[in-house]
Formats: C-alpha cells, structure tokens, sequence
C-alpha cells in the first residue's frame, strides 16, 4: 500500500529563491575571479540575484517566517549590492584579464596583417574590484540554507545536504545559460569559462540526485512505498529531468569543442533547455515528497 508524501519534507518559495542566489553568486566569484569576463557580467548577476534574495525574504514573510533564513536573504542581497557598488565605484580600472586579451588579439592581428597597431598605454586607475567580495553573499546565503534545511522536516542532516546541494546545482546551470549569452557582448572570451560550469552542472548532477534518493526520497516514490498521486507518473518524469540534463550537458560540451563561433549559440540554447530539466529535477522531487 503506497503511503502518501505528506509531511516528508516542507518546500517553501523563500527556500528555493534564496538557493538560487546563493548558487548563482557562489558562481558569479567561480566566473569572474579569473578577471576575464567583461565587468557588466558581474553587474548583471549581483543585481538579478540580489532582486532574487529580496524575493526570498518577501516570501518567508509572507507564506512562513524561518527568522535565520529570513535574516540570511537580507544579508544575501545586502552583501551582493555591496559587491555591486564597489564593482561600479572601481569600473575604471576595468578587468585586468579582457585587456590582455584585447592586446593579445591585437598583437596577432597585426603579425597576420602586417598592419602594426601600438597598443594604447594603460593609465593607473587605482585597484580593481576584488573578487573575494563576491565569496560574502554566497557564505551568508548557506547560513540561511542550513537554517532552512533544518526547519524542512524529515532528516536534519539529509534535509541540509539537499538544501545546500540544491543551491550549488541550481546556481551552476543558470550562471552557465546566462555566461552564454555574455559571448554576445564580448565574443572572444574564451569558451573554457563556459565549459568550467557545464563540467561543475556535470559533477553536481549526480549528487543531487543522490540527494535526493536518500530516505525518505525519491527512491520510495520509484518504489511505490510513497505515492506521488499520479500512479507514478511523477517519479519518471523526474527521472527523464535528470537522464535529460545530464545529456543535455553532455552535447554542450561537445558543441563547445566546434571552431565556430555558432557553436557557442548553439550550446547557449542546449543550455536553455538544460536549465528546464534541471529544474524538473530539483523541484518535481522537492513537490512530490512534499505532498
């Protein structure tokens, strides 16, 4: 006799938007540490995730106050507008790494055209922004998360491991869809940046599933032990989500290693669609076992 879900765990909208932030910020620092990715990127990741912080705690306080997680998402999005601020009060002195690109690209379009091109001097603008600010909002964010795990019911210990694993594959995929769209704006970054989180998505995916497996999980919906209210329906889709991403990131890669610059475009909308089935696989387990 199938059980139902009910009372598993608890899944709340202020939970899954501050693991969004806070997976999305550990990575915008991942991204931008190397100081080769034009500095708008940065702009745009502290300022979506942040609005996705405020979001978090409008949540909590509206649909169930955990006060550590509440406090967390302010702390979140207040460190990533910091981050913001100091980024924007520093943007003169711009990003070490894109210029040596630039003058690297330079310097090889001249030895190919013969057209010698001298290389603007670089005045002193004073220091650039510092990456480690962006490593803040993240470390409040799993404080949060921790808290959160704990008040989600079942398990403490898995009900934090999820919270957290949850938090790293959820910020991974979408920092991957949207560095895509960055080679728009700046087209010769190189594409190893892009591939780095693909690869983190790839060595995330199975520790989330695994996450989520752990009893009481979706290993009990697989098996019947726990209904999902659709005769099982669910329990596969969630496993299509997960089979589906993991090849999804698999094609990625391979369209990556393409000369043209298309391939980049092309991996950008297979991402598209990795970051649906990797939201199927993260919150079709978190519904069902939620009841």
């Amino acid at each position: 006799m199938a059980l139902s879900s009910s009372f598993v765990i608890r899944v709340d909208a202020a939970t899954v938007l501050l693991q969004w932030a806070t997976g999305g910020l550990l990575f915008c620092w991942y991204t931008t540490r190397r100081r080769v990715v034009g500095i708008g990127y940065g702009w745009l990741l502290r300022g979506t995730f942040a609005l996705m912080a405020v979001g978090a705690f409008a949540s909590g306080a509206a649909f169930g106050v955990e006060p550590v997680r509440e406090a967390a998402s302010i702390g979140v999005a207040a460190a990533a507008l910091v981050a913001l601020a100091f980024s924007i009060i520093r943007r003169r002195a711009g990003v070490r790494g894109q210029q040596d690109e630039h003058d690297r690209r330079t310097e090889r379009v001249a030895a190919m055209t013969g057209i010698e091109r001298e290389a603007p001097a670089r005045a002193s603008l004073g220091p650039e922004f510092a990456p480690v600010l962006d490593l803040v909002a993240p470390l409040i964010g799993a404080v949060g998360l921790v808290a959160a795990g704990i008040g989600a019911g079942g398990n403490n210990t898995v009900a934090v491991v999820r919270a957290l694993v949850s938090a790293v594959f959820l910020g991974a995929i979408t920092d991957a869809m949207l560095l895509g769209h960055w080679y728009l704006v700046q087209p010769g970054l190189p594409r190893g940046l892009l591939n780095e989180l693909v690869r983190v998505t790839m060595y995330v995916l199975p520790v989330e599933v695994i996450a989520l497996l752990l009893p009481t999980g979706m290993i009990s919906v697989i098996s019947g032990t726990i209904s999902d209210g659709w005769g099982g329906t669910l329990a596969y889709f969630w496993i299509a989500c997960a089979v589906t991403t993991a090849v999804l990131c698999v094609v990625t890669q391979r369209a990556l290693r393409e000369k043209y610059y298309s391939a980049v475009m092309a991996a950008t909308g297979l991402l598209y669609l990795a970051i649906l089935t990797a939201f199927g696989t993260d919150l079709v387990a978190r519904a069902v076992l939620a009841g």
